[in-house]
């Protein structure tokens, strides 16, 4: 009986598995919406898939609902640390870097948000940090990845870059030169 429960298991995943790819491929073809809905739908037949929750996520963050976004982000990576890579497309630790890195700028572009900037200091402390450690954890897992290094040695991850300033502003990190040379 179980094997006709993982029979059908895998039957259910191999149907989802085109519909990502349709999906995939509506999002290509500038047809968002469409691809949206489709994602969704992936997801109501099986949540526990970091890929596509993953496209969504970018999809949802492309269109400024970064609340719903970092949601998504965030649930990709809880299955993605559990071990629940679906696709073998991408190694393990690209996967995992990428969904770091996803998170990351949906963190940072939400600290640039008005009422984050103009709002409570710790808050925004507390935002642009967990932005800054996940850009440094998806450079760690992929050091191909430049756009992480960049945002993780802005945000200062290394100690060498930019940080906060005294009053919570975002300071950039400082050119490598002396002015009196």
């Amino acid at each position: 009986m179980s094997h006709d429960i993982d029979q059908q298991e895998q039957e259910a995943l191999i149907e989802l598995e085109g519909r990502f790819a349709l999906a995939l491929a509506a999002k290509a073809a500038g047809k968002l919406d469409d691809a949206e809905d489709e994602f969704r739908a992936i997801l109501r037949a099986e949540p526990r898939l970091p890929e596509p929750r993953m496209e969504l996520a970018r999809l949802l963050a492309d269109s400024d609902r970064l609340q719903e976004a970092e949601e998504h982000s965030r649930e990709a990576l809880r299955v993605l640390d559990n071990g629940g890579q679906w696709t073998d497309e991408l190694p393990e630790e690209v996967l995992h870097a990428l969904a770091h890195a996803l998170l990351a700028e949906i963190l940072r572009r939400h600290a640039d948000e008005d009422d984050v900037i103009f709002g409570d200091p710790e808050e925004f402390k507390r935002i642009v940090e967990e932005s800054r450690v996940h850009f440094a954890r998806a450079h760690e897992l992929d050091p191909s990845d430049e756009y992480s290094s960049y945002h993780a040695f802005f945000l200062g991850v290394d100690g060498k870059g930019g940080g906060l300033d005294p009053s919570g502003a975002l300071t950039p990190a400082e050119p490598d030169f002396d002015p009196n040379a």
